[in-house]
């Protein structure tokens, strides 16, 4: 049977798709304003490299599980990644509540990193699987700000709670409901799309890559600009998850009004992405991207000289913007320059440099943080997002 690709054509899988990409984003945003105060309240642990461990960990995992989730999309089918992602969530929060020992806290990110990387990689491929060339920005801006916007729903009600009610167990329940129902939801309601992808590769013009990893990598012009940025992009992102409840920590600032501020960050991000996500259906990729890592390099600098809870807001905001405006251009910009057999490939291993950047960004900004001080490190970090925002002017081509 001839399947027929658009938005309006498989709405009802698409927003299935959707709603299970906020469960996804839910359960990073669990642990976005609470456990870095839990690993000093509970766990004794002091050093900015220590407390960031458990980004580098769930970086590098989620970076390599994308990579095979990218070259398995096509050989085991979408669905069965998403499922297997959700059964492997399931342990995450109950160890989070239970757990005496700072290992099982990295264990438990071992096993969210490719949670994330199964669930996210697979939501992003099916939906750009089902709804073809002419709406990929618009579809991919939904599917993040459902996503990035349940991080910050959940970080903002997980400080909430541990606030009034204490860092352990409650703020976790949140979690075991999550997983639960992006395993039921994935079991039940989802449809594989491999056969969009045979339907689309019929009438595709586009030329194979040579070597998909060295392509998109370091050797594509266009590929490769937007892979830098992207691992540039979760560099800040590590930074400023790590980072930033730290720095609000020692100024005096208690749980709930820390996550306030961090939740601004992922709210806009996710919000902007609903206006942004069709800007990159029209606009060139390559401006949106320049721009967009312009104005996060600028937010993260001016970081550096905030003193007031209103500064810190409005930072967060600005940061906000620019990583909605670059975020749904990334995906975009490489499923237009790959065939449709090799698209989810790209993307995975576009996501395996990219996820990559919240373990180095983790590395760089903790043990900075530790030798210089926090504002040092977060000066360095805008500085390289600055950095990136210029590779892009220099080396991208927009293609219309």
């Amino acid at each position: 049977m001839e399947v027929k690709q658009g938005l309006r054509e498989n709405w009802k899988q698409f927003t299935i798709l959707v709603v299970i990409n906020a469960f996804v984003g839910g359960m990073i945003g669990l642990e976005r304003t609470i456990l870095p105060e839990l690993a000093k309240q509970e766990f004794a642990i002091l050093a900015k490299s220590a407390i960031l461990s458990f980004i580098v960990v769930f970086g590098f995992t989620k970076a390599i599980t994308n990579y095979f989730a990218g070259t398995l999309a096509n050989k085991i089918g979408r669905k069965n990644l998403l499922v297997y992602g959700w059964v492997i969530a399931i342990p995450v929060p109950f160890i989070l509540m239970f757990t005496d020992n700072w290992n099982w806290v990295i264990m438990a990110n071992v096993l969210l990193g490719i949670n994330q990387g199964l669930t996210w990689s697979s939501t992003v491929v099916m939906k750009i699987d089902l709804v073809g060339d002419k709406s990929r920005g618009f579809a991919m801006g939904l599917n993040e700000f459902a996503g990035y916007f349940a991080v910050a729903v959940v970080a903002l009600f997980s400080g909430y709670i541990a606030n009034n009610y204490g860092l352990r167990p409650y703020p976790f329940l949140i979690g075991v409901v999550l997983s639960v129902l992006g395993l039921l939801s994935s079991l039940f309601l989802v449809k594989d799309t491999r056969k969009f992808v045979a339907q689309e590769s019929k009438s595709s013009l586009l030329k194979p890559l040579k070597n998909i990893f060295l392509d998109t990598s370091f050797r594509h012009p266009n590929l490769s600009s937007v892979t830098q940025a992207g691992l540039i992009n979760n560099l800040n992102d590590g930074m400023i998850w790590g980072l930033l409840p730290v720095l609000l920590a020692a100024k005096g600032y208690n749980l709930l009004e820390i996550g306030i501020i961090v939740s601004i960050y992922p709210a806009v991000w996710g919000l902007g992405q609903l206006f942004t996500g069709k800007l990159a259906d029209l606009i060139c990729r390559k401006k949106l991207l320049f721009w967009g890592m312009l104005l996060q390099g600028i937010a993260i600098i001016a970081l550096v000289y905030a003193t007031q809870q209103a500064h810190y807001i409005f930072v967060s905001i600005v940061l906000g913007l620019g990583t909605a405006v670059v975020y749904p251009a990334f995906l975009v910009a490489i499923a237009e320059d790959t065939t449709p057999n090799q698209r989810a490939e790209s993307i995975g291993i576009f996501r395996l440099w990219r996820d990559s950047g919240y373990a180095f960004g983790a590395i760089l900004s903790g043990v900075l943080a530790d030798a210089l001080g926090v504002n040092y490190a977060i000066g360095v970090i805008g500085f390289l997002t600055l950095l990136s925002a210029l590779i892009i002017q220099w080396r991208m081509k927009c293609l219309f």
